[in-house]
């Protein structure tokens, strides 16, 4: 990326939760519709990665179905933003009338045991507003981890953006952030962790949808090697302003198995709760960017697969 379109992503970002966060909620909701029906119909290289990703996921859609899947996606990814920019203006009362999740006893009963928690969610609903219901309704700080941004000021928005709302967020900078995690929960603190998506050369191999894609070894890792639970977490939109979400039970350790071969166990176990998910509510999985092994290697994607171009990061 120049450095003319860092500085113009920058600036973007800093009207969006300057502007934003100053409208009525009703006129939030309509700008970001028109923004998402905007770039759906431009049919950019996100859109086109948006339906070649719900193509795995929705294996029978044709090409009317998956337009208006890919619409409604839009509409949730803008739905996304336009809530997390007005997120640092909202009084704790909306934050927690926000969001409802179902069967938080699994959360709340693995903090009580003093164990620590690890959650994990993939790129589904709003993400941040989970997070800072956890830090408002629970009362619970957390810490998670963010890949450095360019250019640094860029970076230094989310941080401060997330840190507003009760995270610790750590610099994903190889495995630096790991220990740092692995002491939060050996003191029975909780993390969170956005995990369905990885592209670095340690990424565990796992079948999703039928495919090979990657996922991070860091939730299953944390828990073998710290004592923590693993929860995977979904999240959706149900066409209300209110967002839901489940925490699920636990991924237990396997009795048996070196550390990789646990570590590829537990990875798939999480991948299989985040495509319950998934397919569940597809319209909600905000994953513009390719992740099928398949499309990292064109040459190897599948006829049919609908593999298109990648988004310029």
């Amino acid at each position: 990326m120049s450095r003319a379109r860092e500085r113009l992503t920058d600036a973007l970002y800093g009207a969006g939760w300057a502007g934003v966060k100053k409208l009525p909620e009703p006129v939030a909701q309509r700008l970001g519709r028109t923004v998402a029906d905007t770039a759906w119909r431009r049919r950019g290289r996100g859109v086109l990665r948006l339906e070649a990703n719900l193509a795995r996921v929705v294996p029978e859609a044709g090409p009317e179905r998956l337009a208006e899947l890919s619409r409604a996606g839009m509409r949730s990814y803008l739905r996304y933003w336009m809530e997390s920019f007005r997120l640092p203006a909202w009084s704790e009362q909306r934050v927690r009338a926000g969001f409802v999740p179902k069967d938080v006893h699994h959360l709340t009963d693995g903090l009580d045991s003093g164990r620590g928690v690890v959650l994990a969610l993939p790129h589904l609903a709003n993400w941040d507003l989970a997070g800072a219901w956890v830090t408002t309704e629970l009362g619970v700080p957390f810490t998670t981890v963010m890949e450095r941004l360019k250019p640094e000021s860029l970076y230094d928005r989310f941080v401060a953006y997330r840190a507003g709302l009760g995270m610790e967020v750590l610099p994903h900078t190889g495995g630096a952030a790991f220990g740092t995690l692995a002491r939060r929960l050996r003191a029975g603190g909780l993390v969170c962790l956005v995990a369905d998506r990885d592209l670095s050369a340690s990424g565990i191999r796992v079948d999703f949808f039928g495919e090979a894609a990657r996922m991070p070894a860091g939730p299953a890792l944390l828990a073998q090697q710290t004592g923590a639970l693993l929860l995977p977490v979904t999240l959706w939109y149900d066409g209300s302003p209110v967002m839901q979400g489940r925490v699920h039970p636990a991924i237990e350790v396997p009795g048996s198995g070196d550390l990789g071969e646990k570590t590829s166990v537990m990875t798939q176990a999480l991948a299989d709760a985040f495509a319950g998910g998934i397919a569940e509510h597809p319209e909600d999985w905000h994953m513009l960017q390719r992740l099928w092994l398949a499309d990292l290697d064109p040459a190897r994607a599948p006829a049919g697969s609908g593999a298109a171009p990648e988004e310029t990061p």
